[in-house]
Protein backbone atom coordinates (compact mmCIF):
# COMPACT_ATOMS: atom_id res chain seq x y z
CA UNK A 1 0.00 0.00 0.00
CA UNK A 2 1.21 3.52 -0.74
CA UNK A 3 1.89 5.88 2.12
CA UNK A 4 -1.22 7.72 3.30
CA UNK A 5 0.68 10.72 4.67
CA UNK A 6 3.84 12.43 3.49
CA UNK A 7 5.64 12.43 6.84
CA UNK A 8 4.13 9.66 8.97
CA UNK A 9 1.90 6.58 8.75
CA UNK A 10 0.37 4.18 11.26
CA UNK A 11 1.38 0.54 10.90
CA UNK A 12 0.92 -2.81 12.61
CA UNK A 13 3.44 -5.58 13.25
CA UNK A 14 2.67 -9.08 14.47
CA UNK A 15 4.99 -11.18 16.55
CA UNK A 16 3.40 -14.55 15.86
CA UNK A 17 4.59 -17.27 18.23
CA UNK A 18 3.99 -20.98 17.67
CA UNK A 19 5.75 -23.89 19.38
CA UNK A 20 8.31 -21.52 20.97
CA UNK A 21 9.33 -19.99 17.64
CA UNK A 22 8.53 -16.57 16.19
CA UNK A 23 7.55 -16.07 12.55
CA UNK A 24 9.81 -13.76 10.56
CA UNK A 25 10.00 -12.72 6.93
CA UNK A 26 12.94 -11.55 4.86
CA UNK A 27 11.38 -8.40 3.41
CA UNK A 28 11.97 -8.07 -0.32
CA UNK A 29 11.96 -4.24 -0.52
CA UNK A 30 13.79 -3.51 2.75
CA UNK A 31 16.21 -6.47 2.64
CA UNK A 32 15.73 -7.13 6.38
CA UNK A 33 14.32 -9.83 8.65
CA UNK A 34 11.11 -8.43 10.13
CA UNK A 35 7.88 -9.55 11.75
CA UNK A 36 4.73 -9.64 9.63
CA UNK A 37 3.10 -6.24 9.24
CA UNK A 38 2.04 -3.30 7.16
CA UNK A 39 0.05 -0.09 6.92
CA UNK A 40 -3.32 0.47 8.58
CA UNK A 41 -5.70 1.32 5.77
CA UNK A 42 -8.14 4.22 6.06
CA UNK A 43 -11.19 1.96 6.37
CA UNK A 44 -9.90 -0.31 9.15
CA UNK A 45 -8.92 -0.23 12.80
CA UNK A 46 -5.56 -1.55 14.08
CA UNK A 47 -7.00 -4.99 15.00
CA UNK A 48 -8.49 -5.44 11.54
CA UNK A 49 -5.22 -4.32 9.93
CA UNK A 50 -3.20 -6.77 12.03
CA UNK A 51 -5.41 -9.74 11.19
CA UNK A 52 -5.61 -8.77 7.50
CA UNK A 53 -1.84 -8.32 7.17
CA UNK A 54 -1.28 -11.56 9.05
CA UNK A 55 -3.49 -13.55 6.72
CA UNK A 56 -2.30 -11.84 3.50
CA UNK A 57 1.37 -12.35 4.33
CA UNK A 58 1.22 -15.83 5.87
CA UNK A 59 -2.02 -17.63 4.98
CA UNK A 60 -2.56 -18.16 8.71
CA UNK A 61 -5.63 -17.36 10.77
CA UNK A 62 -4.43 -15.59 13.87
CA UNK A 63 -5.57 -14.62 17.32
CA UNK A 64 -4.28 -11.38 18.81
CA UNK A 65 -3.05 -11.73 22.39
CA UNK A 66 -4.18 -9.11 24.85
CA UNK A 67 -7.01 -7.83 26.92
CA UNK A 68 -10.11 -6.16 25.53
CA UNK A 69 -11.51 -3.66 28.06
CA UNK A 70 -15.20 -4.18 28.91
CA UNK A 71 -16.07 -0.70 27.64
CA UNK A 72 -17.89 -1.44 24.38
CA UNK A 73 -21.23 0.38 24.28
CA UNK A 74 -23.21 2.50 21.84
CA UNK A 75 -20.71 4.58 19.88
CA UNK A 76 -17.61 2.99 21.47
CA UNK A 77 -15.87 -0.26 20.61
CA UNK A 78 -13.02 -1.46 22.81
CA UNK A 79 -9.93 -2.74 21.00
CA UNK A 80 -7.15 -5.06 22.09
CA UNK A 81 -4.21 -2.79 22.81
CA UNK A 82 -0.93 -3.48 21.05
CA UNK A 83 1.73 -4.93 23.37
CA UNK A 84 4.27 -2.31 22.25
CA UNK A 85 4.36 0.96 20.33
CA UNK A 86 7.31 2.46 18.52
CA UNK A 87 8.21 5.03 15.94
CA UNK A 88 10.77 4.15 13.31
CA UNK A 89 12.35 5.98 10.40
CA UNK A 90 11.64 4.66 6.90
CA UNK A 91 13.48 7.41 5.02
CA UNK A 92 14.96 10.82 5.73
CA UNK A 93 11.48 12.34 5.49
CA UNK A 94 9.09 9.55 6.52
CA UNK A 95 8.37 7.66 9.74
CA UNK A 96 6.00 4.93 10.90
CA UNK A 97 4.22 4.72 14.22
CA UNK A 98 4.18 0.98 14.80
CA UNK A 99 1.54 -0.84 16.83
CA UNK A 100 3.18 -4.14 17.74
CA UNK A 101 0.87 -7.05 18.57
CA UNK A 102 1.56 -10.52 19.93
CA UNK A 103 -0.38 -13.27 18.16
CA UNK A 104 -0.96 -17.02 18.11
CA UNK A 105 -1.87 -19.31 15.23
CA UNK A 106 -5.48 -20.51 15.09
CA UNK A 107 -5.27 -22.37 11.76
CA UNK A 108 -4.41 -22.14 8.11
CA UNK A 109 -1.35 -23.18 6.13
CA UNK A 110 1.86 -21.13 6.15
CA UNK A 111 2.43 -19.60 2.72
CA UNK A 112 5.16 -17.28 1.44
CA UNK A 113 3.90 -13.96 0.00
CA UNK A 114 6.57 -14.04 -2.72
CA UNK A 115 5.78 -10.57 -4.06
CA UNK A 116 6.68 -9.07 -0.66
CA UNK A 117 9.19 -11.48 0.91
CA UNK A 118 12.21 -13.53 -0.09
CA UNK A 119 11.69 -16.00 2.74
CA UNK A 120 9.40 -16.82 5.67
CA UNK A 121 10.47 -18.96 8.60
CA UNK A 122 9.81 -19.95 12.18
CA UNK A 123 12.82 -18.93 14.29
CA UNK A 124 13.76 -20.01 17.81
CA UNK A 125 15.38 -17.56 20.22
CA UNK A 126 18.72 -19.37 19.75
CA UNK A 127 18.50 -18.85 15.97
CA UNK A 128 17.84 -15.09 16.08
CA UNK A 129 21.55 -14.22 16.06
CA UNK A 130 22.31 -16.45 13.07
CA UNK A 131 19.93 -14.77 10.62
CA UNK A 132 21.56 -13.16 7.60
CA UNK A 133 21.44 -10.28 7.20
CA UNK A 134 21.43 -9.70 10.96
CA UNK A 135 18.24 -8.22 12.37
CA UNK A 136 18.16 -4.90 14.17
CA UNK A 137 18.51 -4.80 17.94
CA UNK A 138 14.96 -3.48 18.30
CA UNK A 139 13.40 -6.29 16.23
CA UNK A 140 15.43 -8.89 18.14
CA UNK A 141 14.29 -7.42 21.47
CA UNK A 142 10.62 -7.57 20.41
CA UNK A 143 11.08 -11.18 19.23
CA UNK A 144 12.65 -12.19 22.55
CA UNK A 145 9.85 -10.51 24.51
CA UNK A 146 7.19 -12.28 22.46
CA UNK A 147 8.91 -15.65 22.86
CA UNK A 148 9.22 -15.10 26.61
CA UNK A 149 5.61 -13.99 27.08
CA UNK A 150 4.07 -16.69 24.88
CA UNK A 151 6.37 -19.56 25.81
CA UNK A 152 4.63 -22.93 25.68
CA UNK A 153 4.83 -25.00 28.89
Amino acid sequence: MAHIHDKIDFTVALLIVHENRVLLVHHRKLGKWLPIGGHIELDEDPEQAALREGFEETGLNLELVGERPPTTEDGTRALIAPRFLDIHRISATHEHIGMIYLARVRGGQLTLAAAEHHDIRWVSEAELDSLQPPMSGAVKWYCCQALSELRAP
